[in-house]
């Protein structure tokens, strides 16, 4: 009988084994993840897709997006993204970008490497004005995008010069947008910068490059930030003042001003600004929330 017992024992753990050894080497389902219990705390959003499906999509924090698509839930982190605000994770990417009043997204199966779409699901828009289901009120700078806050204008924003950094030959300025307007507002990505001279006129000289990043601070993908009135956001400008002698350049071209489009906006804003880019480019960092209450700065050592 103790023989018997022993031997089933065996077998059992042979075929728990087994089972175990099979369902290791299943491959998850790229698209159809098992459902998320947790809740967004934060508004929901509905897109509408060119098959008719809808898309609803919570942003709880600047680094997540909480995703409801035919029926399953998707946790969603921020990617980088040459322009807009880009999320993967799930099997899936989802893509946002604001384009005048309307907000456009794609819905993508991710690829074998699980990091650029490859496959486009669904084609969906929804109003930049459109209504928003029940939730928290938008909290300052905090990165939430309820429906209820359309993309900054020009006429809204405020620039400020928020100091900067400077070694090794690179500078960084932190250039701050104020939300001056009287309802909340939304910034998306890179803002269009360019430099001008004392009389007004375009730098051609000097190109303006997208970057997550500078010198001083680690790469920080593109996140939503919404503004509520006179909350603050803020994105670097960074340049080199060495002059490129490899390519005959023995002076830099002098700035007078900085002239910035909101993302998806053609209504300027500037600020008045001395700085001597070298080597014909300065890089722009996608905009990020600013907390506390606006500062003087000096500007950065030309």
């Amino acid at each position: 009988m103790r023989s018997l017992t022993a031997a089933c024992a065996l077998v059992s753990s042979f075929a728990f084994a087994a089972a175990c050894t099979e369902e290791a080497a299943a491959p998850p389902e790229p698209v159809t993840p098992q459902p998320v219990s947790t809740a967004p705390s934060a508004p929901r959003v509905s897109y509408a897709c060119e098959s008719g499906q809808s898309v609803v999509v919570a942003y709880p924090d600047t680094a997540t997006a909480r995703l409801s698509y035919r029926g399953q839930d998707y946790v969603l982190r921020t990617a980088q993204s040459a322009s807009g605000a880009r999320f993967v994770g799930s099997g899936v990417e989802w893509w946002i970008a604001s384009r005048g009043d309307t907000e456009n997204a794609t819905l993508s199966r991710l690829g074998p490497n699980e990091e650029v779409g490859t496959a486009v699901l669904e084609r969906c828009s929804r109003p930049a004005s459109g209504p928003v289901s029940p939730g928290p009120a938008p909290i300052e700078g905090s990165g939430l995008v309820p429906a209820s806050a359309p993309p900054c204008r020009g006429p809204q924003l405020r620039l400020s010069n928020e100091g900067g950094d400077a070694g090794a030959g690179n500078r960084v300025a932190n250039i701050g947008l104020q939300n001056v307007g009287t309802q909340p507002c939304s910034l998306t990505g890179y803002p269009t910068v360019t430099l001008q001279d004392a009389q007004g006129r375009n730098l051609t000289a000097v190109r303006s490059e997208q970057a997550t990043g500078s010198y001083f601070t680690p790469g920080q993908p593109p996140a939503p930030v919404v503004l509520a009135p006179q909350a603050r956001a803020a994105f670097e400008l960074a340049w080199s003042a060495i002059p490129d002698e490899a390519q005959g350049e023995r002076t830099c071209p002098n700035a007078a001003r900085v002239r910035v489009l909101a993302p998806g906006d053609t209504s300027p804003a500037s600020l008045t600004m001395n700085l001597a880019p070298c080597g014909g480019r300065v890089k722009v960092s996608p905009i990020r929330p600013l907390a506390g209450a606006p500062q003087p700065a000096p500007e950065p050592t030309v």
